[in-house]
């Protein structure tokens, strides 16, 4: 009875609900809670940290929209065919309701982002990247529920038990089959695979329960802590990249470029853990009320 139970995973028979006429879509609400979940972690562990309530918030103010807009042209740029190759439709670049956000260049322009919020705020990068790394890792598990909702993000056919169910979704008005939008009329699968999006997932959580036991023993800081999610991230990401399925732009013969590129960052990340700073640097934030003296005070 166990076996037949766990037989397979079904999907969610859609991603989108409407209230009235506004679409309510699951992978956004997915992007907006691993956010907040990131924030409060973050804030707690700045603050524990030497740093004053409510920095990471006003740093967020920058990261996050620069790292939306970094993760929407990274995924652009490796999967531009789809928006500007044959057939493509150029609008669906601008479509991120849709799904679509590389996490590299999420992190690249979310750290410039980032860096401009700790400069206005008297936080140095290195030390603010610490913080918030384990609840970036977080926040990109919660992330990829949105994938289950969307039905996307998985791999080649599978009898495994826990085999991800994939349906034919419709837009019930016309008939006509809608991927992203649609709804599963028919429960029957079209298809058996595995779900990629879940290992990421439980690799994610892995990883940020490494990276918290990591800065508790070694007492981590310049950034290693933000390194070891890094390399940690990548290792996995490295497998899980190879075993989906859906389109993406390939380099170097026939290799998945987020493959390449999880290797290249891995390699750097570990170059960084063992080259950078050791223990933890002196760290409290000054606050914004005072001032230095001068002659007038005197």
């Amino acid at each position: 009875m166990l076996t037949a139970a766990l037989a397979s995973i079904p999907s969610p028979d859609r991603g989108v609900w409407h209230l009235g006429p506004i679409p309510i879509r699951a992978y956004a609400l997915c992007i907006i809670a691993g956010i907040a979940v990131a924030l409060w972690w973050g804030e707690r562990r700045l603050v524990a940290r030497g740093g004053r309530p409510g920095t990471v918030l006003d740093v967020a103010v920058w990261a996050v929209p620069f790292g939306l807009l970094g993760g929407r042209l990274y995924h652009v740029a490796t999967d531009w065919h789809v928006y500007f190759g044959p057939g493509g439709d150029p609008w669906g670049a601008l479509a991120i309701w849709n799904g679509g956000l590389g996490i590299w260049g999420a992190i690249a322009l979310g750290g410039v982002g980032a860096w401009i919020g700790c400069r206005r705020h008297g936080v140095p990068l290195p030390v603010f990247a610490d913080a918030v790394a384990p609840g970036i890792v977080v926040a990109q598990a919660i992330g990829r529920l949105g994938n289950w909702f969307n039905q996307e993000l998985y791999g080649g056919p599978t009898t495994l038990p826990w085999g991800l169910e994939i349906y034919r979704r419709v837009d019930p008005a016309t008939g006509l089959e809608d991927p992203l939008a649609g709804v599963a009329l028919d429960p029957t699968p079209i298809a058996v695979v595995h779900p990629t999006f879940l290992y990421e997932l439980l690799w994610n959580l892995a990883v940020a329960a490494l990276v918290v036991y990591a800065d508790r023993r070694f007492r981590l800081g310049h950034g290693r802590a933000f390194a070891v999610y890094v390399a940690g991230y990548t290792f996995g990401r490295f497998f899980i990249e190879m075993m989906r399925t859906d389109p993406a732009t390939r380099v170097l013969g026939d290799l998945r470029i987020n493959v390449v590129v999880s290797a290249v960052l891995f390699a750097g990340a570990i170059a960084y853990i063992v080259l950078a700073p050791k223990g933890r640097e002196e760290f409290s934030q000054a606050d914004p009320e005072e001032r230095p003296a001068t002659r007038e005070d005197a």
